[in-house]
């Protein structure tokens, strides 16, 4: 057994991280069923901590549960994105707001590093790790806004907000628009960023938008 699997917990939190990343990246998409026995022999576990792993999951959004049934990956409806959009504006604005006026010089560089391993994967094509970088800027800028009640309620959708990401199919265009944040954050720029944050966050209702429309087309 490995370290990661030494305990129930820790193996529950490995599980968690791996089908949450697997969601979220889109490797299982969209009402693909989630079988415990199939999940705990594919990462040879017990199936206790799978069904942990998908009781965490459907807390975080992104799995449904089914009563007698197999759990599935959530399928977003356009209902879902709009209510999403319409939460995380005026809390997103807040911590970028935030984020300029309390960041301190070592929580900048984090949030520059960031940056850079996103613009570094999208030249290079590798969805997978722009994406990831993607969702953690905005997670270290929630960080640098000091304020902890912030960071409860944007824990509360994450992970949506990581699979949101995973919608954009334009990487260079999602990394620049990280830029211009960085930059206003840098400068303490407010007003700006009270101006950009929205269209920042429309962009990615869009890229959403646009996907689950394809969507159903193919179906």
């Amino acid at each position: 057994m490995t370290a990661a699997g030494a305990t129930g917990e820790l193996e529950s939190v490995r599980v968690t991280r791996i089908l949450r990343d697997d969601i979220v990246l889109g490797r299982r998409v969209p009402g693909s069923r989630l079988v415990e026995r199939d999940i705990a022999a594919e990462m040879n576990v017990s199936r206790l901590p799978v069904r942990e792993a998908i009781r965490t999951l459907v807390a975080e959004g992104v799995v449904i549960s089914r009563p007698r049934s197999w759990a599935v990956v959530r399928e977003f409806t356009d209902r879902d994105i709009k209510d999403f959009a319409e939460v995380r504006e005026s809390m997103e604005t807040l911590i970028f707001v935030f984020a300029a006026e309390r960041h301190d010089d070592a929580g900048l560089a984090r949030l520059r590093e960031t940056l850079d391993r996103e613009w570094e994967a999208a030249r290079a094509g590798n969805a997978e790790d722009a994406r990831s970088a993607a969702g953690e800027f905005h997670e270290i800028a929630a960080k640098l806004a000091g304020n902890e009640m912030l960071c409860e309620l944007i824990d509360v959708f994450s992970t949506r907000l990581r699979w949101l990401f995973g919608q954009h199919d334009d990487l260079l265009a999602m990394a620049a628009e990280h830029r211009v944040l960085f930059d206003a954050i840098a400068a303490r720029d407010t007003d700006t960023l009270r101006r950009i944050v929205p269209e920042h966050l429309a962009s990615g209702q869009v890229a959403a938008e646009l996907r689950l429309a394809s969507s159903d087309i193919a179906i």
